[in-house]
């Protein structure tokens, strides 16, 4: 039965993208371990692939590129542009200085210039969310920046969102610093408010509100009054999942990570209507008119099985991912970009009751090549820390190769490896979730080091049924647990024969939908080619889509920050996404956000280099 994956841990994250697996460390915890919704949230931004894709260019004019001031390889975020104006984010994961927005003067397109910098809180950082917006109401009538906030210092950090007053870009002035949600995953109320991953502010007439991604509840989607800017409302909050169920799919298994990553809101046939890209349960659409009473109008599923991976020959389960997307000009079509930095997939599977289990593999321990499998018999060694009973020696079993089976909690994932390791025989390591709010259903991904394949498995009731005894696991006692009580399996216990194998499936692509209500049509997927090549799955940067923005001008063309695979143009011709238009400067690209506008008759696009700063393109193509 599928289970509903849900975001709960709130404290910083570090990163580290396997090649076949999430892995980002929480330091609450100290053990390494995170959630793969934490990873596709927070941090599934830019891997550690070294290298790029080689130089070209076509029907793209390059107008101008502005290096910004105090940047770092994978310093600059997203990009919004609002009356002559650009604001890029400085990201806070590569260094937890320098946070904040650059703003850039672009009224001259050709001849860009860096005119401010608004600084963060200490220990905060936008990434995401950035996004300016022309209020006029009752309360307030002026320009205001939207930026999210999330930390790279937990003591110091702010969660929520921030609003400044741009009307004087140069002379902007915070309105407010911190506003969201205050009540953590448990419901108790906290000084400070959750971490938000992304923003959206519109303008409703005497109303104006902004939604945030709340990165630590169920209920992601918070709704706050700006109508007056100085002082925002928190007015309501959803799980997409609860209110609608029907944005849910039942199959493949895997697209479990459920919640909530961009949004956008276009005012539609007189409707506030809000595009959520809500991961693996894919694009939904709402009428936000009134937010307190959001109507359900249209969502999407993933295709299965995946329809770009086919295109390439490939026989693979769709992954999800449902990053961000937009509305075309005419509103006829919804654009969307999954990204998925991980090129090779996991394969887990319980081989003797036939299930699948939900797996990823951890960082830094030895990882499966493309096509290779490890099978073994499942042996339970406890929590293998320092000060546990010893790691027994695998012993032999039917297969003749022995999985050492260890529960989390106590020491860390590395520290679980090594013991396994000298304790001798194993093939490698298997960590079931421990129980707690946080841990009982949630998925598992881990920073580890090691020298043999480590993989995390959840939910923790897949680690009982391995050895038979699923029958005495109590979900509620699981939930309310302190992370403590052991599972009930003995020290050198013989379970089910497991195997895991890794497959290519390709780097995260762009869907076309048709704008329709109920589910909408998939008509078409576009990705670059190396994507689906298994030759450029490493050493060429990262060939994932980032974001999209569609054209002002035509209804047919859009716009995509592909990372390493740099600026694409796309038009959509008979129902179908084709590439008119590339860029990637000498000595490669790594783009993040795009964002279109138009300065004298013409329309250019802004686009952000997470390694220098700002681009800025015109497209030259016929339509």
């Amino acid at each position: 039965m599928r289970r509903r994956l849900w975001l709960l841990l709130t404290a910083l994250l570090a990163l580290s993208v396997a090649a076949a697996g999430v892995a980002l460390a929480h330091p609450e915890y100290g053990d390494g371990g995170s959630t793969a919704e934490d990873g596709a949230r927070d941090l599934h931004q830019h891997g550690d692939t070294a290298g790029h894709l080689p130089a070209t260019q076509e029907n793209v004019d390059l107008v101008s590129k502005l290096r910004l001031d105090n940047v770092v390889p994978e310093k600059i975020a997203d990009v919004g542009v609002h009356k002559g104006y650009a604001y890029l984010a400085a990201w806070g994961q590569v260094t937890c200085e320098d946070n904040g927005v650059h703003v850039v003067d672009i009224r001259n397109a050709a001849q860009p210039r860096e005119v401010k910098f608004i600084r963060s809180k200490p220990g905060s950082y936008p990434g995401e969310g950035i996004q300016t917006v022309t209020i006029t109401t009752p309360k307030f009538s002026g320009d205001v920046l939207v930026s999210n906030n999330e930390k790279c210092n937990e003591n110091t950090g702010y969660g929520g969102v921030n609003l400044y007053d741009v009307t004087r870009p140069t002379k902007a002035l915070p309105l407010f610093e911190g506003a969201g949600d205050t009540n953590d995953a448990s419901g108790v109320k906290r000084k400070q408010a959750n971490e938000s991953h992304s923003a959206f502010a519109w303008d409703a007439g005497d109303k104006a509100y902004v939604v945030i991604v709340d990165n630590v509840e169920a209920t992601d989607v918070d709704i706050l009054d700006i109508t007056d800017p100085r002082s925002p409302k928190l007015i309501a909050e959803y799980n997409l999942a609860e209110e609608f169920p029907q944005i849910l799919q039942d199959a493949p298994p895997n697209l479990v990570e459920v919640f909530l990553h961009d949004m956008i809101v276009k005012e539609i046939g007189g409707r506030q209507v809000m595009l959520l890209s809500y991961w693996d349960a894919g694009y939904v659409k709402l009428d936000m008119t009134n937010p307190k009473n959001p109507e359900y109008l249209g969502d999407t599923d993933f295709t299965n099985p995946d329809p770009e991976a086919a295109e390439s020959g490939l026989t693979v389960p769709p992954e999800g991912n449902g990053h961000q997307a937009e509305f075309t000009k005419n509103n006829d079509f919804v654009i969307g970009s999954d990204e998925d930095f991980n090129p090779y997939a996991l394969r887990a599977r319980n081989v003797d009751d036939g299930t699948d289990l939900t797996a990823s593999q951890g960082s830094d321990t030895t990882q499966l090549k493309e096509g290779e499998t490890i099978t073994g018999d499942a042996v339970f060694v406890g929590r293998a820390c320092p000060g546990d009973p010893a790691v027994p020696a695998a012993p032999t079993t039917t297969s003749g190769k022995q999985i050492a089976v260890v529960e989390r909690g106590v020491c860390t994932f590395t520290e679980k490896v090594t013991s396994v390791t000298n304790a001798g025989g194993y093939e490698a390591v298997l960590i079931i979730n421990r129980e707690g709010s946080d841990a009982c259903n949630a998925s598992l991904g881990m920073s580890v080091e090691g020298d043999i394949p480590a993989f995390g498995v959840a939910p923790r009731e897949q680690g009982f049924a391995i050895f038979g005894v699923e029958d005495q696991y109590n979900d509620a006692e699981c939930l309310a647990g302190d992370g403590t009580r052991l599972a009930p399996i003995q020290l050198g216990t013989v379970g089910d024969t497991l195997t895991f194998s890794s497959y290519f499936d390709g780097w995260g692509y762009v869907h076309l939908f048709d704008n329709s209500d109920g589910k909408m049509a998939e008509l078409d997927t576009y990705a670059i080619p190396e994507a689906h090549d298994p030759a450029y799955a490493s050493g060429f940067g990262d060939l994932s889509v980032h974001e999209v923005a569609t054209s002002k001008t035509s209804n047919k063309l859009a716009y995509f920050s592909y990372y390493a695979g740099g600026f694409r143009v796309a038009e959509i011709q008979d129902g179908e996404l084709v590439e008119v238009g590339r860029f990637i400067d000498q000595g490669g690209s790594n783009f993040w956000g795009v964002q279109v506008f138009k300065q004298g008759g013409q329309e250019y696009v802004a686009a952000s280099d997470r390694d220098f700063g700002l681009y800025i393109f015109k497209y030259t193509g016929a339509e």
